[in-house]
């Protein structure tokens, strides 16, 4: 691209503006990371780093390494590396009398491999579902759960096929989910796919509040302990056979039956109660900033994060060894039934889990060869259930309680004195608390969008709308402390738009444009649509 000058944007040969901002969509988490957001419809994809400053010293970027393209998950590199679509307001500030809001900076594009697409799949995808992946496992039955593991990757992977296939017969260089709908179907298709996202990532916001309470709440517990605990609460544990059962009634009475009163400490300092308050100390001044790209600058931690998960289950399953025995063995601790009618829990959260549609469009599009789009998605995939079934198997065999210990966030299930589980949930916190204001950030960027107002209003503007999400996740946080509960709602509910409905109706809509639309493809795609809506109603039966 050349050098930005008065010239270069003559009024007379300048574009027409497009309308703000109108799909900021976003990958949930249930990957805890936020993955890349699509904007390019509306010109608002540039290859500059705020913080280079290269578009105001009138420089041309350098080009950026396959190292750091292969160090740093795809999320962060399109905030902060490659597409610096966070502080548009300080570019356009310099350039708004050359440059119309909306218009597009450079058109050139931004390629990588196949090698660099599909780990970019695989970290978009990936999130703190993680932990709640031996859960997942336990609510299903060994068998079902291995089963639905397959299927549900088995229907993300086609549907998500079957969007990039409508996107090269009917898209065009720009656009995502919503614009083909709008496109294809009308415009009631567009407002449901941004509607959705927006759910998407107040769910997310939902999930990352929980578990940072948790976390926080852990972390200072063990100091408090260390400062003023006995000798048996105030050391560090080492023993990796060393776990509680939480939330089983049942475990609990059968195991210990005392009762203690409450120090002023504990309540004071309450998990369900006092600690998603006071974490409003700590997150809100995090989120009224005119930009996030501070807080991208960290977002490697992600990848660090998901890289010590895989370590600790390894090491902790390998000292418990296999603890597992089928149903007709009569099994006490380590009983494991094969199937168990809550499966619906898990088939919801494997939804959200896969999740990966609403961007799918923009990560492939970048792939160097666009032929290999199909086989690079489908080895993203693999690699994805791959390492679901790693985290969540492999804990769910080697857990030595009874498997109906096992926590929707498995650290729960190691006491708070734990070396390992303390570094995890310190490491996690942090991780989280640089994820959050990102997360926030491109919810504001799409609600002021939707009310055609700018990025930032104001101040009143802003802090009111963080006002608001901060109070529906306290909400969240005290009465529904349950991350595997609201992932699996969220992801059947918006798994039910975006992974089962949409793709199907814009594959049927374009081979009826094609003249190509028959009973059969009719009957198969309308099957999809019909187990998503089974998916989602089962919920609220389990």
């Amino acid at each position: 691209m050349g050098r930005v000058s008065k010239k270069s944007f003559k009024r007379s040969s300048r574009p027409r503006a497009k309308s703000m901002i109108t799909d900021c969509e976003i990958q949930p988490l249930l990957n805890s990371e936020l993955s890349r957001t699509n904007i390019a419809d509306n010109g608002f994809i540039f290859k500059y780093d705020s913080e280079n400053s290269d578009l105001e010293n009138n420089k041309t970027p350098a080009t950026q390494s396959k190292a750091n393209e292969l160090l740093y998950p795809y999320y962060l590199r399109s905030f902060s590396l490659d597409y610096d679509i966070l502080n548009r307001p300080k570019f356009y500030r310099k350039l708004q009398p050359y440059i119309p809001l909306g218009d597009t900076i450079t058109n050139e594009p931004y390629t990588q491999n196949s090698i660099i697409t599909i780990f970019a799949i695989w970290n978009t995808i990936m999130g703190t579902s993680l932990l709640a992946m031996p859960w997942s496992v336990e609510r299903a039955g060994l068998v079902m759960g291995l089963l639905l593991m397959f299927v549900i990757a088995a229907l993300c992977l086609y549907t998500s096929n079957r969007i990039l296939r409508v996107q090269v017969l009917h898209g065009n260089d720009t656009g995502e989910v919503a614009q083909l709908s709008k496109k294809l179907l009308g415009p009631w298709a567009e407002v449901i796919a941004k509607l959705f996202s927006f759910i998407i990532l107040l769910g997310a916001n939902i999930v990352y509040w929980i578990l940072m309470s948790n976390f926080l709440y852990y972390s200072v517990g063990y100091v408090h302990d260390l400062l003023f605990g006995d000798e048996n609460t105030g050391t560090f544990d080492f023993n990796t056979t060393n776990l509680i059962c939480p939330s089983n009634a049942d475990y609990i009475n059968s195991t210990s039956n005392t009762t203690r009163q409450l120090t002023l400490y504990e309540q004071i300092w309450d998990l369900n109660t006092t600690v998603p308050i006071f974490l409003v100390v700590i997150v809100a001044p995090l989120l009224n900033f005119r930009s996030a790209t501070f807080f991208t600058k960290f977002n490697s931690l992600g990848t660090l994060a998901v890289l010590y998960l895989f370590i600790f289950v390894i090491i902790k399953s390998y000292s418990w060894g296999i603890n597992m025995s089928a149903p007709t063995l009569g099994g006490l601790t380590d009983y494991s039934e094969f199937y168990k009618n809550t499966f619906p829990a898990t088939s919801g959260m494997l939804t959200l889990s896969m999740f990966i549609h609403n961007i799918i469009i923009t990560i492939m599009r970048n792939n160097e060869n666009q032929k290999h789009n199909g086989r690079d998605l489908s080895i993203a995939f693999t690699l994805v259930l791959l390492t679901y079934l790693l985290i969540g198997i492999t804990f769910y065999v080697c857990f030595p309680l009874a498997k109906s210990c096992i926590e929707d966030n498995f650290l729960n299930n190691f006491p708070r004195t734990d070396v390992f589980s303390i570094i995890a949930r310190v490491f996690l916190f942090f991780q989280l608390l640089t994820v959050y204001p990102l997360i926030s950030y491109m919810l504001r960027v799409q609600v002021f969008a939707a009310l055609e107002l700018s990025i930032y209003p104001s101040v009143l503007h802003v802090i009111a709308l963080n006002c608001f999400v901060i109070f529906i996740c306290i909400l969240f946080a005290i009465f529904m402390p349950h991350i595997g509960t609201v992932i699996r709602f969220s992801g059947a509910i918006c798994g039910f738009v975006y992974i089962y409905t949409l793709p199907t109706m814009l594959h049927l809509a374009s081979q009826k444009r094609r003249n190509l639309l028959t009973f059969g493809s009719v009957i198969f795609h309308v099957s999809i649509s019909l187990i998503g809506l089974a998916n989602l109603i089962a919920q609220f039966f389990v």
